[in-house]
């Protein structure tokens, strides 16, 4: 069986691995890291990076908390407990060049002292201009990994990101999905070894899916209208982030370090009163396209 200490090293070497592969792939910055203490246990290291190449703002951060569950968390969380450990991966990227889409990745793993554990996690894109084409080799690359454990996944996973990366005040998904989990454990059919595999391949995976789409982008030519429409799709990623996520809403419950929780945040975003792209653009087929259920496979 595998222990919660093993499980949260093993998060922490991948967030050396991530962050080796995205210093690599941007050639043009070194993360910078804060590590910081958690007052009623653990604490995690957090990696930012500023103005690079590719990646204007992003974090790739790892956490291990513990400590006991509090009422608020039994209130707000529905957790049945009276010690927790929470341990994990997080990653979010906000490009310079609007034509390279956000990135956003998670795994975790969760324990509570009844001996009841659950992983958790997900990817999923956020373009700020939809390339049906792009999207399709996305979700074939998840859909790939998700095959090797269980032939169910992907099409669970990635209608469970349709549902979660869902902003209902605007009635429009976050961007393309992905494939998101939640609270899996053997009684999902595999192992707790399968699973934590499962989780550590999706992460290795990460730089090389995410790599496709920026060579793809990251020297096409943009215009200032273009760059305004990358703040107003930041403007909804914001909106999500703040409203719904629920992994923002734990890491604030749980007394989690502020500043790492919210460094999902871009650099700049912006909103306008009563946007309406007009047919024919670019903008209003990316709009078009943010629903649930699209089959990206084709």
């Amino acid at each position: 069986m595998l222990d919660k200490d093993f499980i949260s090293e093993e998060f922490k070497k991948l967030q050396d691995r991530i962050c080796d592969g995205l210093e690599y792939l941007d050639q043009n910055f070194r993360f910078k890291e804060d590590q910081w203490i958690r007052e009623d246990g653990g604490g995690g290291r957090t990696r930012i990076i500023r103005n690079g190449r590719v990646i204007e703002k992003g974090g790739v951060a790892f956490s291990k908390v513990f400590g006991p569950v509090s009422d608020v968390m039994k209130k707000q969380l529905g957790l049945d407990g009276e010690e927790f450990l929470a341990t994990g991966v997080s990653i979010v990227l906000h490009p310079r060049n609007p034509h390279v889409p956000i990135i956003h990745m998670n795994v975790r793993y969760f324990e509570l002292n009844t001996g009841v554990y659950w992983f958790g996690g997900g990817i999923d894109l956020t373009p700020h201009y939809i390339v049906e084409d792009q999207a399709k080799e996305f979700h074939l690359g998840l859909k790939k990994i998700c095959d090797k454990y269980d032939s169910s996944f992907y099409s669970r996973f990635k209608d469970w990101a349709d549902d979660y990366f869902f902003i209902p005040h605007r009635n429009e998904t976050r961007g393309i999905g992905g494939i998101f989990f939640d609270h899996i454990n053997e009684q999902d059919g595999l192992s707790k070894e399968r699973l934590f595999e499962f989780c550590l391949e999706l992460g290795d995976a990460f730089v090389s899916l995410y790599n496709y789409h920026v060579e793809l982008g990251v020297n096409k030519s943009f215009t200032e209208n273009e760059l305004k429409w990358r703040n107003l799709r930041r403007g909804r990623y914001v909106e999500f982030n703040l409203v719904h996520d629920r992994g923002t809403k734990f890491g604030l419950l749980t007394g989690g370090r502020t500043e790492s929780i919210l460094m999902s945040l871009p650099a700049d975003a912006s909103w306008e009163y009563n946007l309406h792209p007009s047919p024919g653009t670019t903008e209003f087929d990316t709009v078009s396209l943010l629903k649930k259920g699209l089959n990206w496979l084709g």
